[in-house]
């Protein structure tokens, strides 16, 4: 399941975010001066240098605030007419391009093809999107110092942010009419590349009844081979049906007299909306473990539990009722296998599923085990219809009074206030299932695949934004290859800030920079002792940690653009959520807002803004 952390509600969020922002403005605006007055003490002396920084500070917020946006707008023309004379839209014809040929080269028959297809345009449109802002924001400004343009803008009464806030806006226009262009291309591309319908191949076959001297419950029919796959289905008596899953997706089949008509593929465009559950574990003991089993992967996110032991995940669902769920339980997850011997490895580990009445008192306690098979990579799903059979307290089936097991209500019987349990256990001895508390839940609505996709382009908009920003600001004080290469350290780091972060908090085997690359040039393992000597050791380690909280910091100003990636969420079919969304949108308005001013500060102390 591509979801891997919790949302948390936007008005829960802001508090918390406005706090860090505050203190990460206080400490740059701090650092900001004190590095300001260094540099400037060295030519002028400090007292002039006081003076210097003062009187630009004093002066900043009335020169913004009196920013002209008439000046604004017509800087603003002048930057997308610069933009298109350097051909910009070549961007967009590249892109159309890779479309049309990108069909000859993209697997269709991947177990997948729609997340193959929407991970290829959204990656596509952003890669080009980000270099394209690099390059346009990063060498305008140079060019125009170089080409002595400048010098004419500056002679008139045009202030320093005036021309950042319109070199900004500009960029940010061309950028805004190609990602649109490119969103408009590839929703096309995924919709027409996906569409295919069957037809059916063969003929009809009876379903025989299991009782004697009763007619068949319908009619079996296999389709034809169409794009890399086929599929079975299924009629009723009524000629109504569906074939199986094949590639992530299905048909709806209708019998019209003779003839059968095979719908369109579903199941493939989705925007689902999952009720996730809390994880919590059980060991081979069946006793209350705060994790499962390590087997020995190096990414700890997932828990393992051995087959044909009492060891069990189990989930915890709140808000399960009726109304949400009038069908039954629609479960879906996503299991990773770990085999510890090979097996027949094109068949899956088996395991079971059970409902748990969380009240302990209760006469009904668990429903009877659904057993399935895990499949690496492959979403299981599974509806838990309303009446199952059950279990009581003491693990016995609840039969009536000849005996024979009865039937209950999951949402009268097996759930208590809202709240079930969903127990997962491995069924195959010395075998292991791999869970994370994200790789269960509830299928609990559907929203428009449109919007999820519009979602998913806002957030590759906001990150060229954020992009167009950096590369404004650089370019105010550095020439455009220094600014364009400075732009895109700081998109390197903002995609390995989590792996900075880790680092930072100890969590990561290895050391710091310098343990690490003692490590590299003696050869030593990470799982033994540098054996260096006590002291030598703790002053490495000492060094180590200030430089990687100096690291961590750092990473903390820059934002994290993997943070605003939700092209798995569009490629699995998952609902961005709307808190998500406006987290990304108010972070991106931040970090803009704040680059813009550290531009204009940069322009104003140059001598081409004197």
């Amino acid at each position: 399941m591509p979801i891997e952390f919790e949302v948390v509600p936007y008005l829960q969020w802001l508090p918390h975010a406005l706090l860090n922002f505050g203190i990460a403005v206080a400490v740059l605006l701090a650092l900001g001066t004190f590095f300001s007055w260094l540099a400037a003490a060295v030519r002028l002396g400090p007292s002039e240098a006081f003076y210097l920084i003062a009187r630009i500070m004093l002066d900043a917020l009335p020169d913004i605030f009196k920013t002209s946006p008439r000046r604004v707008w017509a800087l603003t023309r002048l930057s997308v007419q610069e933009s298109i004379r350097r051909r910009v839209l070549v961007v967009f014809l590249v892109f159309v391009a890779i479309m049309l040929f990108a069909g000859w080269y993209l697997d269709t028959g991947s177990d997948d093809p729609a997340r193959l297809y929407i991970s290829f345009v959204l990656n596509t449109t952003n890669y080009l999107m980000l270099l394209l802002a690099f390059v346009l924001s990063a060498f305008s400004l140079p060019t125009d110092i170089k080409n002595r343009t400048m010098y004419t803008i500056t002679t008139k009464p045009v202030r320093a942010f005036e021309i950042v806030l319109g070199r900004y806006l500009g960029f940010a226009i061309v950028g805004t009419a190609l990602i649109v262009g490119m969103g408009a291309v590839s929703y096309g591309f995924v919709t027409r590349g996906l569409a295919h319908t069957h037809q059916m191949d063969g003929k009809l076959a009876p379903i025989p009844s299991p009782f004697p001297n009763q007619p068949p419950l319908g009619e079996r029919g296999t389709t034809t081979l169409d794009k890399h796959h086929r599929h079975e289905f299924t009629l009723n008596n009524e000629g109504l049906g569906r074939t199986d899953m094949q590639m992530g997706h299905f048909h709806e089949v209708t019998k019209n007299g003779d003839q059968i008509v095979i719908g369109p593929p579903q199941g493939m465009l989705e925007a689902r909306v999952p009720l996730a559950g809390q994880l919590s574990f059980l060991d081979r003991a069946g006793r209350s473990a705060a994790s499962g089993i390590n087997v020995g992967n190096e990414w700890t996110y997932r828990s393992y539990i051995e087959g044909d032991t009492l060891q069990a995940a189990i989930w915890t669902f709140d808000g399960v009722t009726p109304e949400k769920f009038p069908d039954g339980l629609p479960v879906e997850m996503t299991i990773r296998v770990f085999r510890s011997y090979k097996g027949d490895i094109e068949q899956g580990i088996g395991g079971t599923l059970q409902l748990i009445n969380p009240d302990p008192g209760a006469r009904v306690r668990r429903s009877e085990k659904i057993f399935f098979t895990a499949q690496e990579f492959v979403v299981y799903q599974r509806l838990i219809p309303r009446k199952v059979k059950a279990l009581d307290q003491y693990n016995k089936a609840i039969v009536d009074a000849q005996g024979n097991p009865v039937e209950v209500d999951i949402f009268e019987d097996l759930v208590s206030d809202g709240r079930v349990l969903l127990e997962l256990k491995c069924a195959d001895p010395a075998q292991y299932f791999g869970v994370a508390e994200r790789d269960v839940y509830f299928h609990a609505a559907d929203n428009s695949f449109a919007m999820n996709f519009i979602k998913g382009y806002f957030d590759l908009w906001l990150q060229m934004m954020i992009a167009i920003g950096f590369g404004t600001m650089f370019s105010t004080f550095l020439n455009g290859p220094v600014a364009m290469l400075a732009s895109i350290a700081c998109l390197v780091v903002g995609f390995v800030a989590q792996f900075i972060f880790d680092l930072a908090a100890g969590t990561l085997e290895g050391g710091g920079p310098i343990e690490s690359t003692i490590r590299l040039v003696t050869q030593k393992n990470l799982s033994v002792d540098l054996e260096l000597g006590q002291t030598p050791e703790a002053v490495i380690r000492g060094f180590d940690g200030g430089l990687m909280q100096a690291m961590r910091a750092f990473a903390n100003l820059l934002p994290n653009y993997r943070w605003f990636d939700t092209v798995r969420y569009v490629a699995y079919g998952m609902d961005i959520e709307r808190s998500a969304v406006m987290q990304h949108a108010t972070l991106a308005a931040a970090y803009c807002v704040v680059v813009l001013i550290v531009g204009y500060f940069f322009l104003k102390t140059r001598e081409i803004a004197a």
